[in-house]
């Protein structure tokens, strides 16, 4: 069974990253640079707001596992 998308509580700024990489079963350092490059190549604006969007939607870790 596949975790819940969560933030994580391996966290930086937020979570978020490392969420993602725990629900897809990546390294976390491989989510975060891919994050920071596609951020970049974007002129970084839509990534910061991407950011801030999954920030607000996806729920804190709690440790409860379903």
């Amino acid at each position: 069974m596949k975790p819940h998308l969560t933030r994580s509580n391996h966290k930086v700024i937020a979570g978020v990253c490392a969420g993602l990489a725990e629900w897809l079963g990546w390294d976390i350092a491989l989510v975060r640079v891919l994050y920071v490059l596609v951020s970049i190549l974007s002129a970084a604006f839509p990534g910061i707001f991407i950011y801030i969007i999954l920030w607000v939607a996806m729920p804190q870790d709690t440790g409860y596992k379903y």
